[in-house]
């Protein structure tokens, strides 16, 4: 790695059938017909459990280090995803997500964990209280009222089935390249969780 930064993050990445699901979803909910409407490429969803925008190469270990800690006794659990909700709102949606089950107090004590430990590396603390979900698509800046409503209307009368579980084992240090085609992810570091 050389002297540039990286943008990275820190999150769970999803089983190849999650992501297959929810690629199947937003097919269900016609999110492709939508001119304005970007959705997020099922490849580059993970669950993102801190962003930590762009650090030094010499930093990575430090952050796997913090990583390991907040990981002590953590083992596996269950993730459910279920279901489909919007920011802000159903009606005026701005970004459309899935929402999680399942074994959510260990995953948010698991995230408090990170966020306090990443702090004596500059690392400020999340300000908002960590919600844990999955974004399916984005509504673009120039979306006109009335096409927000329109979509609301749709999300909110669509009744579609959302029901995948996973098991997370591992946390993972990801990079995000941003290119014009989109982002680029590749993992730059793993910690395993112990059973």
């Amino acid at each position: 790695m050389s002297d540039q930064t990286i943008r990275s993050f820190i999150a769970i990445e999803l089983p190849e059938a999650v992501k297959t699901g929810l690629q199947q979803l937003q097919t269900e909910l016609t999110l492709a017909q939508y001119s304005f409407v970007k959705c997020v490429s099922p490849e580059g969803i993970h669950l993102t459990l801190k962003f930590l925008g762009n650090i030094s190469a010499q930093k990575v270990t430090e952050i796997t280090g913090v990583m390991e800690q907040a990981s002590q006794g953590v083992n596996p659990f269950q993730l459910r995803l279920t279901e489909v909700g919007a920011f802000p709102t159903m009606r005026r949606p701005r970004v459309v997500w899935v929402g999680i089950k399942g074994d959510v107090d260990k995953l948010v004590d698991w995230q408090q964990r990170l966020d306090n430990g990443l702090v004596p590396l500059g690392f400020a603390k999340e300000a908002r209280p960590f919600t844990p979900h999955l974004t399916l698509a984005r509504l673009r800046e120039n979306c006109s009222p009335g096409d927000t409503l329109k979509f609301g209307e749709m999300l909110t009368s669509s009744h579609v089935e959302v029901d995948y579980h996973f098991t997370v084992n591992s946390l993972n240090l990801m990079r995000s390249q941003l290119f014009p085609t989109g982002a680029v992810y590749s993992r730059l570091a793993e910690v395993k969780l112990q059973s």
